[in-house]
C-alpha cells in the first residue's frame, strides 16, 4: 500500500481548513476530485480518517495519527527540495568539523579563512574538541571530519596525515631548567606540571611518559588551552610541554623555552573521517583541500 504525496497534502489541508471544498479552492482542485482521493486513501488503509458532516470534517483517531506522521513526512520532503535547490544555487550544503586545541591554535584558521574564500557556498561549522572525543564522534558518524593529535584509539576511522608539530618544555625565567639547552621528560619529574584537561592527547602523552618511566608525573593545574597554560608559568605557577608553535601566539616574557629531548615530542596531527567515500560532495571538497594543504 502507497500513500502518495499529493493526496497526503490534500489530507493535511482538509483538515485544517474544516471542509473539503475550503481546501480545494486552496489547492486549486476540484473538490469532487479531493473528496474521491481521500475516500481512496481510506479505502487502501482500511480505515475511517474523517468524520463527514453537514458542517465540515474533523479527524478521527487514526486520522489524527495520520495528520502527526504525514506533516512529519511533508516537512522532510520539504528539507530535502531546500538543499537539492541549494544546489542549483551554487550553495553545496553545510560541513561539520571537529579539531582538538592544538590544530585549531597552530594551523587552522588561514586554512580555513582560505576555504572560505575560495568555496563561499560551502558552510563550515567547527567545533572544539579534545583527540579523544573527536575520534568517538566521528565513528558515531556525528562528524563529517575531525583534525587530532595521534593516539591510540579504537574506533574504526580512515585518517590521513595533517601536518607534524613539536613538543617543548616552557618554563620560568628563573627556573633551574632554564639554564638547560635541553632537557629529557624524567628531568622536568621532579616540578610542578601544567598541562591540559583529561582527554587531551597532551595530558595522555603526559602519563603514559611517565609510566613508561616508571614513576609518577606531578600535574599541579590543568587548564582548558594553551592560553592559559603560558600565563601560568609565565606567572612562574610551574613548567608546560606543550606545542612550541603554540607558544609563539602568546605574549610570554618571562619564559625560557628548552627542547624536550625525547622522540615522542616529534608528534603527528591526523585528518580523519568516518568513511572517505562516503562523505558528502561538499565534505569531499573540505577533507581534499585540508589533506593538499597539509603536511
Amino acid at each position: 500500500m502507497k500513500i502518495d504525496l499529493l493526496t497526503l497534502k490534500l489530507f493535511i489541508r482538509v483538515v485544517d481548513e474544516g471542509t473539503i471544498s475550503r481546501a480545494a479552492e486552496l489547492e486549486n482542485i476540484a473538490a469532487a476530485a479531493v473528496s474521491r482521493r481521500l475516500s481512496e486513501l481510506e479505502d487502501k488503509l482500511g480505515l475511517i480518517l474523517l468524520n463527514r458532516t453537514n458542517r465540515g470534517v474533523t479527524p478521527t483517531p487514526a486520522g489524527l495519527e495520520l495528520l502527526y506522521r504525514g506533516r512529519a513526512i511533508l516537512n522532510s520532503v520539504q528539507a530535502v527540495e531546500n538543499q537539492l535547490g541549494d544546489f542549483s544555487k551554487g550553495q553545496r550544503g553545510s560541513v561539520t568539523l571537529a579539531a582538538n586545541p592544538t590544530a585549531i591554535t597552530q594551523f587552522l584558521a588561514p586554512l580555513l579563512a582560505q576555504f572560505t574564500a575560495s568555496y563561499p557556498n560551502i558552510q563550515l561549522h567547527l567545533e572544539e574538541k579534545n583527540s579523544l572525543s573527536i575520534t568517538r564522534a566521528l565513528a558515531a558518524g556525528e562528524l563529517d571530519i575531525g583534525i587530532f593529535t595521534q593516539i591510540p584509539y579504537q574506533e574504526d576511522i580512515e585518517v590521513a596525515l595533517f601536518r607534524k608539530d613539536t613538543l617543548i618544555v616552557l618554563v620560568p625565567a628563573g627556573h633551574p631548567l632554564a639554564k638547560r639547552d635541553q632537557v629529557s621528560f624524567r628531568d622536568t619529574l621532579n616540578y610542578s606540571h601544567i598541562t591540559l584537561t583529561a582527554g587531551t592527547q597532551l595530558n595522555y602523552q603526559l602519563l603514559n611518559a611517565a609510566r613508561a618511566e616508571s614513576t609518577n608525573v606531578r600535574i599541579d593545574i590543568e587548564t582548558s588551552g594553551y592560553d592559559a597554560m603560558c600565563l601560568l608559568i609565565n606567572a612562574n605557577m610551574g613548567i608546560g610541554i606543550l606545542p612550541e608553535g603554540c607558544v609563539d601566539l602568546y605574549r610570554v616574557p618571562n619564559t625560557v623555552r628548552v627542547r624536550l629531548d625525547e622522540e615522542w615530542a616529534d608528534r603527528k596531527i591526523l585528518l580523519g573521517t568516518r568513511r572517505i567515500q562516503e562523505l558528502s560532495p561538499s565534505a569531499r571538497q573540505v577533507f581534499d583541500f585540508l589533506s593538499e594543504n597539509g603536511h
